[in-house]
């Protein structure tokens, strides 16, 4: 091995270890991430309105059935919007509703009853398969569109 060649493997294996150090330790701990599969958005729709999610959510750019039992709670899904939920956001809100409520449904509760609110959303868990979620997510994935905000940049001229 050539002088720059054990120089470029030290640098490594020092950087290595510096970013080891840094991520180590005990009071900190690294988020592991999972990969799901693909979902297909038809059968998302179609999990969607099987598990009657259009009774509450209303998707942007979807005609859904109309619904038969009338729900206190509405809340739109979709459109145009300046921040996207992520992938993994969008998995937590289907399993987990409790988790982040919606601004829009805690607006429409009495003040004094936010504090501790739970979501309407009953948990899906022991009835939706992963599969289901999976399309869904991919379903409700599609039909977000991101703005970009419009900014003025001013021209100081040379």
């Amino acid at each position: 091995m050539s002088g720059i060649a054990r120089i470029g493997a030290r640098t490594g294996i020092a950087c290595l270890l510096l970013m080891l150090v840094a991520c180590g330790g005990k009071e900190k701990k690294m988020a592991k991430g999972f990969v799901l599969p693909a979902g297909d958005v038809e059968k998302g729709k179609q999990a969607f309105i099987e598990l009657k999610c259009h009774q509450c959510h209303s998707v942007a750019g979807e005609l859904l059935p109309e619904n038969v039992e009338p729900s206190m709670v509405k809340l739109h899904l979709g459109g145009e919007v300046y921040r996207v939920k992520t992938y993994g956001q969008l998995v937590t809100s289907v399993i987990n509703p409790n988790h982040n409520l919606s601004k829009d449904y805690l607006l429409g509760i009495d003040k004094e009853q936010r504090e501790g609110a739970q979501s309407p959303m009953p948990s899906m868990v022991d009835q939706m398969t992963v599969d289901q979620m999976i399309n869904i997510v991919a379903f409700l994935n599609a039909h977000y569109v991101k703005l970009e905000p419009e900014y003025e940049v001013p021209y100081y001229g040379p």
